[in-house]
């Protein structure tokens, strides 16, 4: 059964790239395009793993982390932040949120697959 994860940034070629190379690595792939768009994902389907984008309009992804870990369902789902934000205190404030991890943009491919498949088995 493949893993199921769901990708929310505001950049859509973001969004492509992310799914293009995980679809190819087996895995299923949901879209949100900021974090109030993804909520709708939060409806009791299976979800492994979040990557999201930290500044995006309407929701931003420490709001996307907050909504995601008051889910029951979703309270221990890893999320993983994806930005070009390089502040300690916006790493801080998305931690604190209840992210899991913090990957760099530009994306490496091969460094975001290793971190994904330490957090998802």
């Amino acid at each position: 059964m493949s893993k199921t994860i769901l990708i929310v940034d505001d950049s859509e070629s973001i969004r492509e790239l992310l799914r293009l190379q995980l679809e190819l690595h087996g895995y299923k792939v949901l879209k949100g395009v900021d974090g109030q768009d993804a909520v709708h994902h939060l409806n009791g389907q299976k979800i492994d793993l979040v990557i999201t984008d930290l500044i995006m309009p309407r929701m931003d992804g420490v709001g996307l982390i907050l909504e995601i870990r008051k889910n029951d369902k979703y309270a221990f789902t890893p999320v993983l932040v994806l930005t070009t934000e390089s502040q300690a205190a916006k790493k801080e404030e998305a931690k604190v949120a209840g992210a899991t991890g913090w990957i760099g943009k530009p994306i490496v491919t091969e460094k975001l697959l290793e971190v994904i498949k330490k957090i998802i088995r």
